[in-house]
């Protein structure tokens, strides 16, 4: 793995988590007025043409149908699963607690790049593994009345972020950020209309708890600003999709996943900002436990590839 290859990899991850810090923000503040497929609708269908157009720069139409065309479109699924259960846990949880829980993702993309991709990884790095898993169980209160199965979604979603990722790694020899990405949308925007087409006319809606409205009420038209905001959830994703399937592809998993904590900081900006939501002492407690352990991997990652290189024989 050559070290400007690595470098490039964690600027993608920080950028596309920086920018998908935007979405968070946007879907947040329309959770309480509009159904999340309307939403998805709309930001599907304006990531699609950005997409096409990073298509056409990285290879144009031959890319996208291929022997691995399948794939891609399983691994879609998988990523709709991810971004799907986060963002109804959005409407349900304060911001910073939601993708504090989801940040169990680069934990388990630590896990599963020795599970599945056979790198390696020391056992301090293990040991900080377990002891951030020790930070969500702080941060999800059990056997308390904060604890909400709302609660469990933001660790679905990490989990099934972590499997996209590491599938990116596997396939992304083969195929490139913006096919994968593509996809990905394709997919979104399929599930998204599937939804529309069910629930659209508000008959299942629920507005017992903030996250069952966010996903059953019935379509409703978008003033101009508010349709504005989720245009810009598709440009958005268009741009952040490809930057973080970028970032898996060119650097290994258990290198740039800790980067993805950078997240964090963006949650408690906007959380603060926009709802005067300030995590507990237990919350901070969890926060600094998942997010120390994330930096201390990475520490030892760094500090295992630096022993390696100088091995004598050994090429990078």
């Amino acid at each position: 793995m050559k070290r400007n290859s690595t470098s490039l990899g964690i600027a993608c991850l920080i950028g596309g988590v920086s920018v998908f810090s935007v979405q968070d923000l946007i879907l947040k503040l329309i959770s309480g007025a509009y159904p999340l497929y309307e939403a998805m609708t709309i930001r599907g269908l304006t990531s699609t043409p950005i997409l096409l157009l990073f298509v056409w720069i990285e290879g144009g139409r031959a890319s996208l149908f291929n022997s691995g065309t399948r794939q891609m479109i399983l691994r879609g699924c998988v990523m709709f699963l991810a971004y799907f259960t986060f963002y109804i846990a959005l409407a349900g949880l304060p911001l910073p607690t939601t993708v504090a829980l989801y940040y169990s993702a680069p934990l388990f993309i630590t896990l599963l790049s020795v599970g599945v991709l056979g790198e390696k990884v020391g056992l301090p790095a293990w040991l900080a593994v377990i002891l951030g898993f020790g930070g969500v169980v702080v941060m999800l209160h059990p056997g308390t009345a904060l604890f909400s199965w709302t609660s469990l979604l933001p660790i679905l979603s990490g989990l099934t972020y972590a499997v996209a990722m590491i599938t990116a790694r596997r396939m992304g020899t083969v195929h490139s950020a913006s096919a994968l990405a593509f996809w990905g949308n394709t997919v979104f925007l399929a599930c998204a209309l599937l939804m529309a087409a069910v629930l659209h006319t508000g008959a299942y809606a629920n507005e017992s708890d903030p996250s069952l409205g966010f996903l059953t009420r019935g379509w409703i038209t978008p003033n101009p600003t508010d349709f504005g905001l989720m245009m810009t959830c598709g440009v958005v994703a268009a741009i952040g999709l490809w930057l973080l399937t970028q970032a898996y592809r060119m650097a290994a998993a258990s290198t740039v996943a800790p980067f993805e904590y950078t997240g964090l900081a963006w949650s408690v900006l906007w959380g603060w900002t926009f709802w005067r939501d300030w995590p507990d002492a237990q919350g901070w407690i969890g926060i600094c436990i998942i997010a120390g352990a994330g930096i201390f991997v990475l520490w030892q990652e760094r500090q295992r590839a630096a022993e390696a290189r100088e091995l004598p024989g050994h090429s990078g």
